[in-house]
């Protein structure tokens, strides 16, 4: 009997043990094992993790990312950057603002399939969409090469532009010439030595220092020339004999003066072409100035004494008139447009008959104003329709002007038109005429007194003439106008003719 109870007794504490047992391993099993969150509170995405640090907003499952729908991998597309990420999550890229695509190979989406995009003198392995987009901000034209298939690849294509000494044997004697590590592989039996002059003692070549200098193409500067007649580093009188001057390229703005234009100096060729200068044969730029040695030298690109007696750097523009007056518009007269442009002063009529007119404006630069101008077309052919001073001094539309004449105004162009009076006179006529008025004054006749004014004697005025006149003037080549050589028209534009008790003062416009 005893023995039955102990047994019993054993059994139930097994019992306890073992629901005790079973109780702390799921309990353990509940807070150790791991789920898959979407994004955890730490805000990465699709982890294997404790369920603890997972986002509450975001989906998760007891099981593995890999089997799961939200977070199944692929690839997300840039299209601002034209950068692509391989396995990305559909949310998370769709959150970053990306387009989701399930290819895990972004090969296989043709917006990331990767070329070599050359950035000068740089090159980087990318899209063609970022390639546009790097080429945009560096103000370079987009050089994007898509049979090149490796990173490697693309690296050798900037270093192949690399310039450098190639040094080789000819003739039993080594020599050397100065080019692109591309171009010394096509040398037998040469070695490229990137940023040394052909003249460096070290290479110990037949290259040596001269006093000669050039211009190179596609470089506005003064260089150096060795003996071997490979261009060396920019003109500097200074460093004529400095060995070390003609041992490694000197980039420019390291060179002598560099933010000078050094127009016309003797001793420095470190030209700048947008300060107005460039390397020149001095005798063939007609300068007074020699260089300290060799030939050339930062020719001024500047234009000094031009047409109006002003000064003008390089690439500046302005306006002339027959009649130096931007609102000249005498008969025969004519816009221009004056351009600076490599020391030369170069005139553009602009359309004749003052059909079109220069406009003149000043950039701020660095350096001061810069000026620029341009013919445009004058917009005068409506100006007679506009009833109101707004609509005529509208200059969004029209080029015109309101013309106060007494107690009526009228609008009549800015700058007037000329007109064709020899080969078209009917034309030129019906333009002149609409300025054409009669004024008729009455007078009376007394016995004693005398004749006397009684109706429209505002018209003997002197004032009233003038502005009838300018009104006349100011639509075309009418009425009395001075022509571009100072004389004025032999017709008068205004007659006054007595009948009877009357005096009627007419305006007749015509064409000078």
């Amino acid at each position: 009997m005893n023995n039955k109870l102990l047994t019993i007794f054993c059994l139930s504490v097994f019992l306890v043990s073992v629901l005790a047992f079973s109780s702390f391993a799921a309990s353990t099993v509940t807070t150790t094992s791991t789920v898959c969150c979407e994004r955890t509170k730490s805000g990465a995405w699709c982890q294997n993790t404790l369920q603890s640090e997972c986002d509450a907003s975001y989906s998760q499952t007891p099981s593995s990312c890999d089997s799961t729908s939200f977070c199944k991998l692929g690839t997300c597309y840039d299209s601002s950057e034209g950068l692509c990420l391989e396995k990305t999550s559909q949310k998370s890229c769709q959150d970053g603002g990306g387009v989701w695509n399930s290819a895990i190979n972004p090969d296989e989406i043709p917006q990331c399939q990767s070329g070599c995009c050359v950035l000068g003198g740089q090159a980087a392995f990318t899209t063609l969409t970022r390639c546009k987009m790097l080429s945009s901000t560096y103000g370079l034209q987009t050089d994007f090469r898509k049979n090149i298939g490796t990173e490697a690849e693309c690296v050798a294509v900037t270093q192949a532009t690399d310039e450098g000494a190639c040094v080789y044997e000819q003739d039993f004697t080594r020599t050397c010439r100065f080019t692109t590590r591309s171009d010394c592989t096509k040398v037998k039996d040469s070695n490229f030595y990137k940023d040394f002059l052909c003249s460096a003692e070290d290479l110990a070549t037949n290259c040596g220092l001269t006093t000669k200098t050039t211009c190179l193409a596609n470089k506005d500067e003064v260089h150096f020339v060795d003996s071997c007649g490979n261009p060396a580093n920019i003109y500097d009188a200074t460093k004529i004999n400095d060995k070390s001057y003609w041992r490694k390229v000197i980039p420019k703005e390291e060179s002598c003066n560099p933010d000078g234009s050094n127009s016309n100096s003797p001793a420095c060729g470190n030209c700048q072409y947008f300060s107005g200068s460039v390397c020149k044969d001095y005798q063939s730029a007609a300068s007074s100035v020699k260089p300290d040695y060799g030939n050339f030298i930062c020719q001024d690109l500047n234009c000094k004494g031009t047409y109006d007696g002003e000064n003008y750097r390089h690439g500046e523009s302005w306006c002339a008139n027959d009649n130096d007056d931007p609102d000249s518009d005498s008969v025969g007269s004519r816009h221009y447009r004056h351009i600076c442009v490599s020391g030369e002063e170069i005139v553009e009529p602009c359309a004749d008959f003052r059909q079109e007119v220069c406009l003149q404006d000043s950039i701020s630069t660095a350096s001061g104003g810069f000026s620029q101008a341009g013919c445009v077309v004058n917009r005068w052919r409506d100006c007679a329709g506009q009833n109101s001073k707004s609509s005529c001094e509208d200059d969004d539309v029209r080029d015109c002007k309101w013309l106060s004449n007494g107690d009526s105004s009228s609008c009549v162009p800015s700058v007037a038109p000329g007109l064709n009076f020899w080969s078209d006179n009917q034309a030129s006529n019906q333009i002149c005429k609409q300025a054409s008025e009669v004024c008729v004054v009455t007078f009376e006749t007394g016995v004693l007194s005398g004749e006397k004014c009684v109706d429209n004697c505002e018209c003997l005025d002197a004032s009233w003439t003038k502005q009838k006149e300018q009104m006349c003037t100011s639509l075309g080549d009418c009425g009395t106008k001075i022509n571009v050589i100072k004389v004025y028209g032999s017709a008068k534009g205004w007659t006054a003719t007595k009948g009877g008790s009357k005096l009627a003062t007419t305006n007749t416009p015509v064409v000078n």
